[in-house]
């Protein structure tokens, strides 16, 4: 039998970067969790332990402060992209990087004061090697929307261990992680981001559901319709379930009005909505 390396990459993960701009006594605030992640000529390191071909990974840390320094920080995708042809480019022995970015919100409070914001997580992920091949895939994650009606359950499959019963009227609430591809890395990032967020809140919002699946489905299809420059998206969506209370011990009715929500366990829908003709995907969900 013979032994051989196989995939392989390493890197520095969640630097944790707030970047300031001082515009006089206005101040501007960006605030990111970087994850890098190297692959090429590896084998050495891995088989004798030479470190010949390492770009040590606290280098690549001090990278994500010296290129903000330098640069500045605006669209995530732009600074991801940045990153990871900088290491691609400056380095033989690097022929692929990745580059993953979580953006936190800050609300302004005044002039130089913030409130975090409690909602989503921007994030997106870049792909970047040798050949000058590229992807972006931008995303959110931890938006928790609900529906408080218009939002159904029944026809299911029902065997000798089912127990939920059948529901016209039931809260549907998840929370929504999805990430969607570019066709290309010159997209307007900063409305990209806009029009998708805000096409997925209105299919939510908007669809009589039958089913999360349903509703999954609807929001992928409202994205990419308003958006012609994205190949696909990709949905996690937990069922973040609300179950009646049963009043009537206390001599009480509960007419859709009295619920408790369960953390756990929860059903967890998956699904990818894309183009017919959508461009191959190459690296890009690796």
């Amino acid at each position: 039998m013979s032994v051989i390396l196989g995939p392989n990459r390493y890197g520095k993960a969640e630097t944790r970067l707030v970047r300031v701009v001082r515009d006089g006594d206005v101040h501007h605030l960006k605030d990111l969790n970087v994850s890098s992640s190297l692959s090429g000529d590896m084998e050495e390191v891995h088989l004798t332990g030479s470190n010949a071909a390492v770009l040590p990974t606290d280098t690549q840390k001090n990278t994500v402060y010296a290129l903000a320094r330098k640069h500045g920080v605006d669209q995530i995708e732009d600074f991801a992209l940045l990153l990871a042809r900088h290491f691609v480019s400056t380095q033989p022995t690097i022929h692929h990087a990745r580059v993953a970015i979580e953006e936190y919100s800050w609300d302004r409070a005044g002039d130089h004061s913030f409130v975090r914001n409690g909602t989503e997580v921007r994030t997106c992920v870049v792909h970047h090697d040798r050949d000058g091949r590229t992807t972006v895939v931008s995303g959110l994650k931890d938006l928790v929307v609900l529906n408080s009606t218009g939002s159904e359950f029944h026809g299911y499959i029902v065997d000798e261990y089912t127990t939920l019963q059948p529901t016209t009227d039931r809260i549907l609430a998840t929370a929504v992680s999805a990430e969607w591809r570019h066709v290309s890395d010159r997209s307007d990032f900063a409305k990209s981001y806009e029009d998708v967020r805000r096409a997925l809140l209105e299919a939510f919002a908007g669809t009589h559901s039958l089913s999360l699946q349903q509703t999954l489905y609807a929001m992928g299809e409202r994205a990419l319709n308003v958006r012609d420059d994205l190949a696909e998206i990709r949905f996690a969506m937990p069922n973040k379930h609300h179950f009646l209370v049963d009043l009537t011990p206390f001599g009480l009715d509960n007419d859709n009005e009295v619920y408790y929500a369960a953390d756990r366990p929860y059903g967890l829908i998956e699904g990818t909505v894309l183009r017919d003709d959508a461009p191959d995907a190459g690296f890009a969900w690796e």
